[in-house]
């Protein structure tokens, strides 16, 4: 392994890592897709993530969560549960692309980075659905969705196509959410000024 493949293996799998704080199963079926076809080679013990049972279970559960955020009150729901979910397929896609890389390092950046990572872009677009559910009754909520969704393909295929490029995405994507979201939690903390 050169010098070079190192960093770019974590970033490969930071990268991925993000895209599954989005939407936990479709970078999951992605990276499936890639490895099924001879695309992205895979850590030996995540072999299984390319063969056809994961990539037809990845297809039905990444239509699934796709269309679950589309119904009131079940995206809300599945925030709640997709929190804990996308720390783990974070740290799985971490792991299952960090070929080469010693085991104490990859499960340290999977679960350090990978997990972590995909728990901070899942947290930031849970906390957008849920000002968005008091704020608009939940009507800005398929919005929200669609930009998620988005950005789960996004970032993905861009981290595969060009890593670096995907992990500034990443970073700019974070900072605006954050941003998007402490001007939110301004606007609706009652104001002292006639205190």
């Amino acid at each position: 392994m050169s010098d070079f493949d190192l960093p770019l293996s974590i970033v490969l799998g930071v990268g991925l890592a993000a895209a599954t704080g989005f939407r936990v199963f479709l970078p999951m079926l992605i990276v499936s897709g890639a490895a099924y076809t001879g695309h992205l080679p895979l850590d030996g013990s995540f072999a299984w993530l390319g063969t056809p049972s994961a990539l037809t279970m990845l297809s039905v559960a990444a239509l699934a969560e796709i269309l679950a955020y589309y119904v009131p009150g079940v995206d809300n729901l599945l925030d709640t549960l997709a929190t804990p979910a996308a720390l783990a397929a974070g740290t799985i896609v971490s792991a299952a692309v960090m070929t080469d890389v010693p085991p104490m390092v990859k499960w340290t950046a999977a679960v350090i980075a990978g997990g972590g990572v995909a728990g901070i872009t899942q947290g930031v677009t849970a906390m957008l659905r849920a000002k968005s559910t008091i704020f608009t009754g939940g009507l800005g909520n398929p919005v929200i969705a669609t930009a998620e969704l988005a950005g789960a393909l996004l970032i993905s295929l861009l981290t595969l196509a060009a890593p670096l490029a995907a992990l500034a995405l990443v970073i700019l994507f974070l900072w605006l959410a954050i941003r998007l979201l402490l001007r939110l939690l301004r606007g609706a903390q009652p104001s002292n000024a006639g205190k």
